[in-house]
C-alpha cells in the first residue's frame, strides 16, 4: 500500500497522541516487586499502533524481511557495534545524571550483550548452558550529524522532562535545546537513548524495529535517569533495564509473549516466537522455581520450569540471553527497511565516530564552584574528550594561590587555594600524545574581598560598570540583558543598578550577588535588618514576575531565600511602553527583619534574583544592612498624638512572613511591634523607614497560633492592626 508523506506524517502525530492518552490511564498494576512504576511499556506502545491498519500495511515490508533474514545462518564471530547517543532531558534535578552514570550504564549494557557478566555461571541447573554472546557491543558516538566532535552524550534543560506522556514532544525538546546539535538525530544511524525523570509512568520503552520510524529520532529508547546504570541515581536492581528495552530494540518480546502483563494465567497460550524460552505467564520477582505453564513443551518434549532469570523478564535476577534470542536480535540487525542494517555499517560508523578508536577532540573542564572567598580551595575536574594523556594547567595571575592536596599543573584534577582577591584566568591544555587542544576561560574564578563590616551600604555611586567586579557578581543564566549599572539617575545619587527586561523573552532569570559583609560582632540576642529600594512596572496587568531574596552564611556555598515579591505584590501598575523611574514615588522600600542569628557570620552574603516573564524593566538601589537593638524597654510606649498613617498586612492571617506595607511623609525611624491579646509585648524590631512606599517583612513562624496587633510607631507617626496567627 502506497502512502503519501502527508498521510504519514498524520498517521504518526495521531498515534502517538493517542498512546499519549492510553498511558495516561494506564494503571502501575504490573510493576516489579516493591517498586510504583511498570517495568516496560513497550508492548503498551506497539499494541496501539497495531491496533492502525496504515500501520500494519505501513510496517509489513520490514516483517517480510525481517522472517526472511531469520532463517538465514547465524555469522558467529562477526561482531556488530552500535552507536550510541545518551540524550539527558532534565529540569537541573537528579534527573541529570553525571557522565560517569551513563558510561557505567554502557558498561553494563556490554558485559550483558557480550556474556562477560559473572553471574552467567549462577543460573538455574536447568539453563546452564543456555545463556550466550549476543556479540552485540555499543559504543558512545562521537561525531554529531554535522560532524562535530562531541562525548556521545548531550543535554538539555525542559520541563518536559517530568512530562512523559508525549514521548515525541521530549525528542521535540531535546531537537530544539540540546547543547551539542539542534536538529534530528536519524534513528538509522544512532541508537537514541533518552533519559528523563518521567516517561508515562514505565521505568523504560521502545518500539521494534518497524519501517515505520525507521530513520525518525524516536527510533530510540525511553528511560527514566534512576534506571540508568548501578551508581549515582542507579541501582543494581534497576541497571539491567536497558538491557531489557535494547532487547526490545532489537524485536525480542517478553517471556510470555505480546503483552506488558506478567502474571496471567492466559498467558500460557502466548508465545515470544523464540523457541528455547519456555512458555511462562511471566514474574515480578525472583522466583526461580516457577513453572506457570504446566504440559509438554513442543520443543523441550517435557515439561519445564520458567527461565525466570532472562533479561527479557520482570525479575531482578536477570543475567541470560538464549540462543534462539540471539538468534532473533542478530537477524534485526540485518534488516534494511527498518534503519537497524545501517547501524553497524564501516560508513555508518566512521561518520557517528563510533569506531572504537578515540582521539583527543576538545580540551574542558569544569569547578565545583567558581566564586569563593580568600582562602578557599577550588576543585577542578577534566572534562577534555574523548581521549586525554596529559594536561598542563596555567592560572592568571601567577601569584596569590597554590596546588593543594597533592596536586600540581600537571594533575588531571588539579585542586588549588586562593587567598588574595581578584579575578583568575584557569587554561588547560589538554594532549592524547599526538595532538592537543586548549581551553581558556577568562575571569572563571572570583575570589571576593575582604569583608565589608556595618553599618553596609550600596548606593552604587562608585562603579561606571558591573562587570569583572569583586564586590558584586551578575549571573545571567539567559545570555541576554543582565543586570548593569543604571548612570544618569538612582533614588539615591545619580546612579542605581538596572535589568532591562523589557522586550526580552519569557522565563528569563537574572541574580546579582554581593560580596561578604561581617557581621559576627552582633551579639545573639541582637537584631540584623536588611532594606533596599527597587522600582518596577508591570509590561501588562496578567505579567507576574518575581523579585527573590537569598542570604548565605557560608560565603555563598548555600543559600535560604527570605523574601519573594511577586505578581501585584511586586508592582500592580502597568506601563506598555519602555519605563524607568522619573520619581520618588516611583520607588518602594522592603525591609527585612528575617536575618536571624544563626547568619550572624563573617562572611554573610545576600542574592537578589529577578525572574522574568515579559513584563518591564526593574531598577535596584540603597542596598542596606544595620544592626539594631531589640530590647523591650527601647519603647516606653506609643505616643497616640503622632500622626496616623495608612498601614495594611498581607497575607492576613498568615502562618510565616507577613508584609506591613506603609506610605510616609517623611524618612524616620521606627519600632515595629508584636503584641499579643493580653498587651504583653512579644518582640521589638528597629527599623530606618524611608518617605513614601515601605514594605517591612516580618517572620511569625515562632508565634502560637491567635489573635495579635502589630504596632508602628515613629517620631512622628504611628498606626496599628490586628493580625491573625494560623
Amino acid at each position: 500500500m502506497k502512502i503519501s508523506f502527508l498521510l504519514l506524517c498524520s498517521f504518526l502525530i495521531s498515534s502517538l497522541h493517542s498512546i499519549a492518552q492510553d498511558t495516561k490511564k494506564f494503571d502501575p498494576t504490573n510493576a516489579r516487586d516493591g517498586e510504583n512504576i511498570e517495568y516496560c511499556h513497550q508492548h503498551v506502545k506497539m499494541a496501539k499502533l497495531r491496533k492502525n491498519q496504515d500501520f500494519i500495511e505501513m510496517n509489513k515490508p520490514g516483517e517480510i524481511e525481517f522472517q526472511q533474514r531469520l532463517k538465514e545462518p547465524i555469522q558467529k564471530g562477526t561482531i556488530y557495534k552500535i552507536p550510541v547517543v545518551f540524550h539527558v532531558l532534565h529540569s537541573e534535578g537528579l534527573e541529570n545524571i553525571s557522565d560517569e552514570q551513563i558510561y557505567d550504564a554502557m558498561s553494563i549494557l556490554n558485559r550483558d550483550y557480550r556474556k562477560q557478566n559473572a553471574d552467567t555461571a549462577n543460573v538455574h541447573p536447568d539453563f546452564i548452558d543456555f545463556p550466550s554472546d549476543v556479540e552485540i557491543e555499543f559504543v558512545l558516538a562521537t561525531k554529531a550529524p554535522n560532524g562535530n566532535c562531541f562525548k556521545g552524550i548531550t543535554r538539555t534543560n525542559s520541563p518536559l522532562s517530568y512530562q512523559g506522556d508525549d514521548g515525541g514532544s521530549q525528542v521535540g525538546a531535546i531537537i530544539q535545546g540540546n547543547d551539542v546539535y539542534n536538529q534530528s538525530w536519524a534513528g538509522n544511524k544512532y541508537l537514541n537513548i533518552f533519559v528523563c525523570g518521567e516517561i508515562g509512568g514505565a521505568a523504560g520503552y521502545t518500539y521494534n524495529p518497524g519501517t515505520w520510524n525507521a530513520n525518525s529520532m524516536t527510533n530510540g529508547i525511553w528511560v527514566l535517569h534512576n534506571y540508568v546504570g548501578s551508581i549515582g541515581t542507579g541501582g543494581i536492581g534497576a541497571s539491567r533495564t536497558l538491557t531489557h528495552e535494547v532487547g526490545h530494540w532489537l524485536n525480542l518480546s517478553h517471556p510470555w509473549g505480546g503483552t506488558n502483563n506478567p502474571n496471567l494465567p492466559s498467558n500460557c497460550n502466548t508465545d515470544d516466537d523464540v523457541q528455547d524460552t519456555p512458555e511462562c505467564i511471566g514474574v515480578t520477582s525472583c522466583n526461580v522455581n516457577s513453572n506457570s505453564c504446566n504440559g509438554d513443551n513442543a520443543y523441550w518434549g517435557f515439561d519445564i520450569r520458567d527461565n525466570v532469570e532472562n533479561y527479557m523478564d520482570y525479575s531482578y535476577c536477570s543475567k541470560m540471553f538464549t540462543a534462539g534470542q540471539v538468534a532473533r536480535m542478530r537477524a534485526a540487525l540485518q534488516v534494511s527497511s527498518t534503519g537497524r542494517s545501517n547501524l553497524w555499517k564501516t560508513s555508518n560508523l566512521n561518520a557517528t565516530g563510533a569506531t572504537g578508536v578515540l582521539v583527543l577532540c576538545e580540551a574542558e573542564f569544569d569547578a565545583d564552584r567558581t566564586t569563593i572567598c580568600a582562602g578557599n580551595e577550588v576543585l577542578f575536574t577534566d572534562d577534555s574528550f574523548n581521549a586525554v594523556s596529559s594536561w598542563l594547567w596555567t592560572i592568571t595571575p601567577s601569584t596569590g594561590w597554590s596546588y593543594t592536596n597533592g596536586t600540581d599543573a600537571n594533575s588531571q584534577n588539579p585542586s588549588i587555594m586562593f587567598n588574595n582577591e581578584g579575578l583568575y584566568t584557569i587554561k588547560l591544555n589538554s594532549s592524547d600524545g599526538a595532538s592537543s587542544d586548549i581551553e581558556t576561560k577568562d575571569n572563571y574564578i572570583r575570589v571576593l574581598p575582604a569583608a565589608a563590616v556595618l553599618p553596609f551600604w550600596e548606593g552604587f555611586e562608585s562603579y561606571t560598570t558591573l562587570d569583572n567586579l569583586t564586590n558584586w557578581e551578575v549571573i545571567n543564566l539567559n545570555n541576554n540583558n543582565a543586570f548593569s549599572m543604571q548612570t544618569a539617575f538612582g533614588h539615591t545619587g545619580n546612579k542605581c543598578v538596572k535589568l532591562l527586561n523589557y522586550g526580552q523573552q519569557p522565563s528569563n532569570v537574572d541574580e546579582l550577588i554581593s560580596a561578604p559583609i561581617d557581621i559576627s560582632s552582633v551579639p545573639e540576642t541582637g537584631q540584623v535588618t536588611l532594606s533596599f529600594r527597587y522600582a518596577y512596572r508591570k509590561r501588562s496587568s496578567s505579567n507576574y514576575e518575581f523579585l527573590k531574596v537569598f542570604i548565605s552564611k557560608d560565603c555563598g556555598e548555600n543559600w535560604a531565600q527570605r523574601k519573594t515579591l511577586g505578581g501585584n505584590s511586586l508592582s500592580s501598575e502597568v506601563s506598555t511602553s519602555f519605563w524607568e523611574p522619573s520619581s520618588q514615588e516611583d520607588w518602594t522600600t522592603i525591609h527585612m527583619g528575617n536575618v536571624f542569628s544563626d547568619y550572624f557570620v563573617d562572611n554573610f552574603r545576600m542574592r537578589f534574583k529577578f525572574e522574568g516573564e515579559g513584563g518591564n524593566n526593574f531598577y535596584l538601589d540603597d542596598i542596606n544592612l544595620y544592626e539594631g537593638s531589640s530590647s523591650d524597654d527601647i519603647i516606653v510606649g506609643l505616643n497616640e498624638m503622632r500622626e496616623d498613617f495608612n498601614m495594611n498586612l498581607y497575607p492576613n492571617p498568615s502562618d510565616a512572613d507577613v508584609s506591613v506595607v506603609f506610605d510616609l511623609k517623611n524618612a524616620q525611624k521606627m519600632y515595629a511591634q508584636i503584641i499579643d491579646v493580653r498587651g504583653k509585648l512579644i518582640e521589638t524590631m528597629i527599623i530606618y523607614a524611608n518617605e513614601g512606599n515601605n514594605n517591612l517583612i516580618l517572620d511569625t513562624k515562632g508565634l502560637s497560633q491567635g489573635s495579635y496587633t502589630i504596632k508602628l510607631s515613629g517620631e512622628t507617626s504611628a498606626s496599628s492592626m490586628p493580625f491573625y496567627k494560623l
